[in-house]
């Protein structure tokens, strides 16, 4: 695919794997480590967002004229809506009463992970309008070629929703809850923003956890050894299976991130 005077050539990459991981990160910048190579390398490779899962991968690799990377963007071929914390089961089934087949669709975010961020990883230069406009009209011919029932852009940022707007696609509002430190100097300080009863249940809480001589540990980088991952493993396992969910992420997911994302 190539863009209308064709200084930028799209194509579709089946893993992150298969793009180089330097050139990835160039284009997501290091502000968001969800975005990174890395993360996506690890879910993959893991066997957590896989086809097999439900997640086949076709990720967007733009190259302006010399062939050098200057866009991705993470896509997938979903074949059910679980994992993406949007939750368009009542669309599925609208479009299965009328006749049609909503899977597999086009998916645009980052698996398992409901962070707002940029979805259309373009580099900094003088092209990079020019690509983002290339990626966006690559995604509706992707939808197209593919024949799925429609494309979805999840937890994107502000300007990415402007743009896809400007160029034909449908915004969704949606809301998620955010914690902010609006210039608390003090755990004290974020308390005396609550209401009384509020206040008085967290200095409850945090007296009982107290009192039960609980110490609590930060570890980063090489200390987080592959037994402290086994645990979180389990502990994710056991949090899924108390809510009578299905685990998305495999232990060797966890592994994987020690091993790159470690810091």
């Amino acid at each position: 695919m190539a863009d209308g005077d064709g200084t930028i050539t799209v194509e579709i990459v089946d893993a992150a794997a298969g793009i180089p991981a330097p050139s990835w990160d160039a284009c997501a910048g290091a502000d968001n480590p969800f975005l990174s190579h890395a993360f996506f390398h690890a879910v993959e490779s893991s066997g957590s967002a896989t086809a097999e899962t439900g997640w086949f991968a076709q990720h967007l690799v733009a190259r302006d004229p010399t062939g050098q990377i200057v866009g991705v963007v993470p896509a997938y071929l979903k074949s059910h809506s679980f994992g993406e914390y949007v939750f368009d089961h009542s669309w599925a089934d609208a479009w299965h009463r009328a006749g049609g087949r909503y899977y597999p669709k086009l998916q645009i975010a980052i698996p398992f992970t409901p962070v707002t961020g940029r979805r259309l990883l373009v580099a900094e230069g003088p092209q990079r309008v020019t690509t983002q406009a290339a990626l966006i009209a690559a995604l509706a011919e992707v939808a197209r070629r593919r024949s799925v029932s429609s494309a979805h852009v999840t937890f994107c940022t502000p300007d990415e929703a402007e743009a896809f707007a400007a160029a034909g696609w449908l915004v969704r509002q949606g809301c998620q809850y955010h914690w902010e430190n609006h210039g608390y100097r003090s755990f004290d300080d974020f308390l005396t923003a609550l209401s009384h009863g509020r206040r008085k249940a967290i200095r409850r809480e945090r007296r009982d956890v107290a009192a039960q001589g609980i110490d609590i540990e930060t570890l980063s980088g090489a200390d987080i050894e592959p037994a402290h991952w086994d645990a979180f493993f389990d502990f994710y396992i056991s949090t899924s299976d108390r809510k009578w969910g299905s685990p998305y992420l495999t232990r060797a997911f966890f592994h994987l991130l020690g091993d790159s994302l470690g810091d």
